[in-house]
């Protein structure tokens, strides 16, 4: 019984994600820390903003330089983002943020590239963005809004990223069924706990799914993802 429920199991693994784990382990055997430079330059820059921003003078500099609310005007808010992703929630404990960010942003650099890796992260983050603008607008009552508190509330850091970036290897990958928990898991944060954070993951989730269906009509995703190679530069 337990040889049969083994095998199935087997199957799915390798159809789910084995081409992404052959990327990932050939870079890694092959190169080491060398395959993802980029995002351990990431992993040091949060790290010397969580310290820098929970000293008595840094703080303000931190704020100043990364943090994105929707009261800020949209030129302020745009200047700040490339830095936003590096800068950690204050709510919640950093190393999840950096374990985030190894993770989901080592995996989409081997995978996609270090220029791909930020260009969608910088998608999902500005989508989570302009939401917030947006719900704002819309007013609380209305099934989208946001309420008038929301506009000081910090954008996500570097969480919206990490989502819209797993969503989109996952399509890369046709990690699907994988892609189709981490949203349902976003959507289950929302019903859980309804703030700004967790709408703003739909909201990214939502903006790279968009790039997902241009990209499939525009520009196909040939079988090198499905062989477990790494997608040309």
């Amino acid at each position: 019984m337990t040889a049969w429920n083994a095998s199935p199991l087997r199957r799915f693994a390798r159809r789910e994600w084995g081409p992404l784990f052959r990327t990932v382990r050939n870079a890694l055997v092959r190169d080491k820390w060398r395959a993802i430079p980029m995002t351990i330059g990431a992993v040091c820059l949060t790290s010397v903003f969580q310290i820098v921003q929970n000293t008595s003078w840094g703080f303000q500099p931190v704020q100043n330089l990364g943090s994105v609310k929707a009261v800020d005007p949209l030129w302020l808010a745009l200047l700040r983002t490339p830095l936003s992703l590096f800068v950690p929630a204050l709510d919640l404990p950093v190393w999840g943020a950096l374990a985030q960010i190894l993770l989901v942003f080592g995996i989409s650099e081997i995978c996609i590239g270090w220029w791909r890796t930020l260009l969608i992260g910088y998608v999902a983050t500005l989508a989570g963005t302009t939401y917030a603008r947006i719900g704002l607008a819309a007013g609380h009552d209305h099934p989208f809004g946001l309420p008038v508190s929301d506009r000081i509330v910090n954008d996500t850091g570097p969480s919206a990223a990490v989502v819209g970036l797993a969503i989109y290897v996952c399509w890369r990958y046709r990690a699907y069924l994988t892609g189709a928990l981490v949203i349902l898991a976003m959507i289950g944060e929302v019903l859980v706990k309804d703030n700004l954070a967790g709408k703003e993951h739909l909201a990214a989730i939502a903006a790279v799914m968009a790039v997902c269906v241009v990209r499939a009509q525009w520009h196909p995703v040939r079988s090198r993802a499905a062989l477990g190679q790494p997608p040309p530069p």
